[in-house]
Order: structure tokens, then C-alpha cells, then sequence
């Protein structure tokens, strides 16, 4: 019994092997109530025999399963790969053949003492209404093969797509550490170089930072409350560099332990925030960033000033960072953002809208 559920294609992607096996057993069941209803009760002013009644249908439904499954199991198989209509009539057609002839036979001798039927299971109308009901019969098995094999093709390229897009994502995660490497050790090397007593302070952070980036920036989901602590180790790291000269906020509102978010997804905006929007020889430079979270709907805001052009440094190719974190909201919550930029000569805003749930 289980090999038999096995050809029916193990437990498929597309329709679990039970609901096949079901709908296979569903078809047979009913096919064999109209059949027995229709035998028995055909003849009108005789008693119904429901022995032999029984015995007819159950024999018509092993015979025609014999053909079906025959073409199900060898035939069809056979000619999807091959692919020779020619060799796959006379492969099914001889042995429907053979058993067709068995079935009429069988047939006769069940209803051999009624004297009505005789004349009917010896004529050409009785064979050739038997031989189109097996093959219609065979042909509606087969197609439910075809559905099955489309549904599993389905299932397939769907999983196919999802590996592709979780390799993905991982991808442009892994993408982050470099990118938020490169620029905390910019920061580091600044700070040595100015002989900074907070450089082992900035070790200590990027420590505690580079932690959370290896454990638990690894799952798909993490607390909020996590990826605010990052945050803030980052903007105190910013704050170090620029010895707190520039006035920046940083306002959260709503509870962050009731939500999960897709790790690293708010600090390339903070990173950008600082890499091109403040330096200490501007006098007006400013970072506010903003968390307000109301139930599963989250706003997160980061609005900035904007270096002159004297002071952007236009060799660094800062558009790595937005391309990677636009790819992972698509692949991350898709139609379940909104990101906003506005931007003039002065100051630059992003609004990200994000539903958590």
C-alpha cells in the first residue's frame, strides 16, 4: 500500500499526497454509487438483485482502474518521456484491448439467466458504449496526472523563486557588515589619528555592535528594542567622532518589546544621515531620527542637513547602501512599505512606513 501511495508522486509540493489520494478514491466512490444505482434500479417491475448489482459494479470498477492506472502509472509516464504518440497507442491499446474484452465476457456470464440482457451484451452498441466509457474514464485518471504534475511544476518554480530571493536577501545582508565596517573604521582611524582618548570607548561600542551584527542580526526577525540599542551605539559612535558638536536627536515613541523587525534595515538612512549630511566645520549641521510605532504600523524618520558640495566627498559610491536596503524592503515586506524622500538644497528626509505584522 505504500509503494502504491508512492507513484502517486510522494508528498508533492504543489497537493500533499493525501488530497490525491483522496480525490482519487472520491471519484471512484462516486462513479460506483451511479453505477450500482444505475443497475439495479434500471429495470423497472423486477426485483432488485443487489448481489449481483454488487457484484457487476465492483467488477466494472477493478476493470476500469486496471485501464486507467495502467496508462497512469506506465503508459503516460512513458510517453512524456519519449514523447512517440505512435508508441504509446500501441503500448495502451493492446492491453485495453485485452482487458476490455475480459470485462464484456465477464459481463455476459454475470447476467447470463436473464434472457433481455443477451441480446444487448452481444451487440455492437453495448461494446462500443463500454469501450467509450473506459476510454473516457482513463482519459479523466490521466488528466487528473497532468494536474498534478502542473501543480507540483508550480509549487516547484515557486520554490525555486523563494531560494532565489532568500539567497538574495542573505546576500544583501551579508552586505551591510562591510558597508557599516568601512565606514566605523573610517571612524576609528580618524579618531587615532587625532590621538582621541574615546578610541577605546569606540572599540568597546563597535564590539558590542559587531555582536548583535553576527548573533542576532542572523534571524529573520528581531526585537525592536535590539535593533534601537544598534542604533544608538552607532549614533554615540557618530557623537565620538564629532566630539558633540552637533546637535542630534534621537526620539522613540510607542512600545518597542511588542514588535519584531527584519534586522538592519533602518541603519543605511542613519549611516547616510551622518556620512553626507553633518561635519564639525558646519555651523547649521544637524541629525533628528525618529521612531513611532502604533501597533504593527511603524514610522521611522531621519532628517538631516546637507554637506555643501566643498565638502561631499563625491569618489565614495554612497549608493551601494540605498540600492541594498531598497532590494531587501521589496524582498523583506513587499507592498507593506512606503519610503519617502524629500530633499532641497539644505536638508535631506527620509520616512520609511513599515507594517510589522
Amino acid at each position: 500500500m505504500q509503494n502504491f501511495i508512492k507513484k502517486f508522486g510522494g508528498p508533492t509540493l504543489g497537493l500533499p499526497t493525501n488530497r490525491i489520494l483522496l480525490l482519487h478514491l472520491s471519484f471512484w466512490a462516486l462513479y460506483f454509487s451511479f453505477f450500482f444505482y444505475q443497475i439495479t434500479f434500471s429495470r423497472h417491475g423486477e426485483e432488485p438483485n443487489y448481489q449481483r448489482s454488487f457484484f457487476d459494479a465492483s467488477t466494472q470498477i477493478i476493470f476500469m482502474a486496471l485501464i486507467s492506472y495502467f496508462n497512469y502509472f506506465i503508459c503516460l509516464p512513458r510517453f512524456l518521456v519519449h514523447k512517440n504518440f505512435g508508441q504509446y497507442l500501441i503500448e495502451f491499446l493492446i492491453p485495453f484491448t485485452i482487458i476490455i474484452t475480459c470485462h464484456i465476457f465477464l459481463k455476459r456470464y454475470i447476467y447470463l439467466e436473464i434472457k433481455e440482457a443477451k441480446g444487448f451484451l452481444y451487440s455492437t452498441k453495448f461494446i462500443s458504449q463500454h469501450v467509450i466509457a473506459a476510454i473516457f474514464i482513463a482519459i479523466f485518471i490521466g488528466m487528473l496526472r497532468f494536474a498534478k504534475d502542473w501543480f507540483e511544476l508550480e509549487a516547484k518554480k515557486s520554490e525555486i523563486e523563494n531560494e532565489k530571493l532568500t539567497a538574495e536577501l542573505r546576500f544583501l545582508k551579508a552586505q551591510v557588515n562591510p558597508h557599516f565596517l568601512f565606514n566605523t573604521l573610517n571612524n576609528l582611524y580618524y579618531l587615532a589619528m587625532i590621538n582621541s582618548p574615546n578610541t577605546t570607548e569606540v572599540i568597546e561600542k563597535l564590539s558590542q555592535m559587531m555582536r548583535y551584527m553576527l548573533y542576532d542580526s542572523n534571524h529573520p526577525k528581531v526585537s525592536m528594542t535590539k535593533e534601537i540599542e544598534y542604533m544608538k551605539n552607532y549614533i554615540s559612535l557618530e557623537k565620538l567622532r564629532l566630539d558633540n558638536q552637533i546637535p542630534i536627536t534621537f526620539d522613540i515613541s510607542g512600545n518597542p518589546d511588542e514588535v519584531q523587525i527584519v534586522p538592519l534595515i533602518f541603519i543605511t538612512f542613519l549611516e547616510n544621515a551622518f556620512k553626507h549630511g553633518v561635519s564639525n566645520s558646519m555651523t547649521d549641521a544637524y541629525v533628528n531620527i525618529s521612531i513611532d510605532i502604533n501597533g504593527q504600523q511603524c514610522t521611522y524618520c531621519v532628517e538631516n542637513s546637507k554637506l555643501p558640495p566643498n565638502l561631499e566627498t563625491t569618489n565614495e559610491k554612497s549608493g551601494i547602501g540605498l540600492q541594498n536596503v531598497n532590494r531587501r524592503l521589496e524582498l523583506s515586506y513587499p507592498n507593506n512599505y512606503e519610503l519617502i524622500v524629500n530633499e532641497d538644497d539644505k536638508d535631506y528626509i527620509v520616512v520609511l512606513k513599515l507594517n510589522l505584522a
